[in-house]
């Protein structure tokens, strides 16, 4: 799959496609069911797919405080794009000056001019140009007068339509880690490299392994049972996912003591699935309070792994 990064990197054998516009926040079953339909539009048409995505999101931008949970990171957007087999992914570069230009604009210089697109599809509630002016129906229209076809992603999903990441982010903060993974279609979890931390739990026998959320909002906050995938090696543990009030005010980390493991994974990437919940984040009086909190963790954790194995 070929990362156009910028709208300046477009060049003129990028012209000619069949495009879709989203978030794909996790590439979920049904952002999957809409990539499928356009890889079978792009076999009748003899057209490359693309897909567009926004990095920040929109509302990271106009309303950080109030932006959703990311579901996934942008380095796993683009490998599930990879994997479905899409042949273009347009990463745009959102700031307040792209967001004010006209939806014409957007349409006559990006989608024809610069991507030469024949079919697109988008939710019916896309919204896009300055002041959010341009709408599905204005894509119709300029369909009709650009001679390309426009679709909704609802449509294209047909039995996934109600597969959201709304409804995931919900799921999750609810705890319903089942009906999370039945929408995703995988176990919700969270990948990235192992960094050095302040080193405190290989103090009292729970050394971490600590991945930096680079101050992203994870969905799920608390203290969870875990599976953790180091290097294709597959193994348990017990994570908090979230602040450290009780060690330090810093941005928000995953810290994962990964049961009966010994090695060095400094630097190298790890996926952590989340699968149980345990308790929420406190903070404690003392150190020794805490690591009284982490031991229960720990047993609760293995009591969980126990009995789902004997399921």
């Amino acid at each position: 799959m070929q990362l156009i990064r910028g709208l300046h990197n477009i060049r003129s054998q990028h012209k000619g496609c069949v495009l879709t516009i989203g978030k794909f926040d996790g590439v979920h079953l049904g952002h999957q069911a809409v990539l499928r339909n356009l890889k079978d539009k792009s076999s009748e048409l003899n057209l490359p797919t693309a897909v567009m995505v926004f990095e920040p999101q929109p509302e990271e931008v106009f309303a950080p405080d109030k932006a959703p949970a990311r579901l996934s990171r942008w380095r796993d957007k683009y490998e599930s794009m990879r994997v479905l087999g899409m042949d273009r992914l347009f990463c745009v570069h959102f700031t307040h000056s792209f967001a004010s230009q006209s939806a014409d604009e957007f349409i006559k210089d990006i989608l024809v001019d610069k991507l030469g697109v024949k079919f697109l599809v988008v939710g019916d509630d896309f919204r896009f140009g300055r002041g959010r002016e341009g709408d599905f129906a204005m894509l119709l229209a300029a369909g009709e007068q650009y001679g390309f076809s426009v679709v909704n992603t609802a449509s294209f999903r047909l039995a996934d339509c109600r597969i959201s990441s709304t409804a995931i982010r919900k799921a999750l903060a609810e705890h319903d880690f089942t009906l999370a993974q039945q929408m995703l279609g995988r176990e919700f979890g969270i990948k990235g490299r192992v960094v050095h931390g302040q080193k405190k739990g290989r103090t009292i026998g729970y050394p971490t392994a600590n991945v930096n959320l680079k101050r992203a909002k994870p969905p799920v906050v608390g203290v969870y049972a875990v599976s953790v995938t180091i290097c294709g090696e597959y193994y348990q543990g017990v994570a908090n996912i979230g602040a450290r009030p009780t060690v330090s005010g810093e941005d928000a980390l995953l810290e994962v003591h990964i049961f009966d493991f010994s090695g060095d994974i400094y630097g190298q990437v790890i996926q952590v699935n989340v699968l149980h919940r345990l308790r929420g984040i406190r903070k404690f009086a003392t150190f020794a309070d805490l690591k009284t909190q982490i031991e229960q963790d720990a047993i609760e954790a293995r009591t969980y792994f126990h009995r789902s194995s004997s399921v």
